[in-house]
């Protein structure tokens, strides 16, 4: 999901910001590839030049209208996706995704045999690195921050799945960048593990 304006960060179109010379969104992408998965971005007109970055490097794209999130989300699945077909949906903006993280959610939601599966950090590692906190909600009896990244089943009219809510004990989902702080946090993080 590419296509908000990112107005906390102030820094123009949030997915193409550059940590250690990349777009962030490049992280995501190679994420979900690595794990096997077809990625497809979905822009709006809020964010042109990330819709043009797609088009250089190849990416499939699908040109949202920009009315929100879930508006977003889920007319991409009604053009996109079979009825009955389950698939992925992740925020841009976070760059420490790993496809064994990927596999992982993947493994356990088919274990579950729900129809949707949504993450969650504990909000205490979100703040033991200095993360966003804004909204939490108890997962497993656990203050819990969503991670951004969910399993829908297509079709359904919108209308809210069973879902699995999984908490995943993983820092690098701690690191969903919205402000220039999380910014500074992960372009230490990511460059560091580089360099190493």
């Amino acid at each position: 999901m590419a296509g908000g304006q990112g107005t906390r960060l102030r820094l123009g179109e949030k997915p193409l910001v550059t940590i250690c010379g990349r777009p962030m969104l490049s992280y995501v992408i190679d994420a979900f590839m690595a794990a096997g998965h077809e990625v497809v971005v979905v822009a709006s007109y809020r964010t042109p030049f990330t819709k043009n970055w797609c088009r250089a490097q190849g990416v499939a794209l699908y040109e949202a209208e920009g009315l929100g999130y879930i508006e977003d989300i889920n007319a991409a699945a009604a053009d996109l996706e079979e009825e009955g077909t389950p698939f992925f949906t992740c925020v841009s903006d976070l760059p420490c995704l790993a496809p064994e993280i990927v596999a992982g959610v993947e493994e356990t939601w088919r274990r579950a045999g729900t129809p949707a599966c949504s993450t969650w950090v504990p909000r205490d590692l979100c703040e033991e690195h200095g993360c966003r906190t804004q909204y939490t909600e108890s997962v497993d009896g656990i203050p819990a921050c969503p991670a951004g990244i969910n399993i829908l089943m297509a079709g359904g009219s919108g209308a809210a799945q069973d879902e699995l809510q999984l908490l995943l004990h993983d820092r690098r989902l701690a690191f969903n960048v919205n402000t220039r702080e999380e910014l500074a946090l992960v372009q230490e993080y990511l460059c560091r593990k580089r360099d190493a």
